[in-house]
């Protein structure tokens, strides 16, 4: 965990221990955020799927066009 005397005031996703963290932070390349609340840091998988899905019907439709 970081000690920053000036943390981040973001909500994150720890991928590697499935816990919301806050102000003392893992390193950044395990965490998914910064997200405004900590409701919204614990949805993060979802809201990665969602948007990886939404990538890829872009990326299907450019491929179409």
């Amino acid at each position: 965990m970081s000690k920053d005397p000036n943390p981040d005031q973001g909500w994150y996703y720890n991928t590697r221990t499935h816990q919301v963290e806050h102000l003392e932070r893992s390193r950044s390349v395990d965490l998914l955020g910064p997200y405004p609340d900590e409701a919204t840091a614990r949805r993060a998988l979802d809201i990665a799927k969602e948007r990886t899905r939404q990538a890829d019907a872009a990326d299907a439709k450019w491929n179409d066009d």
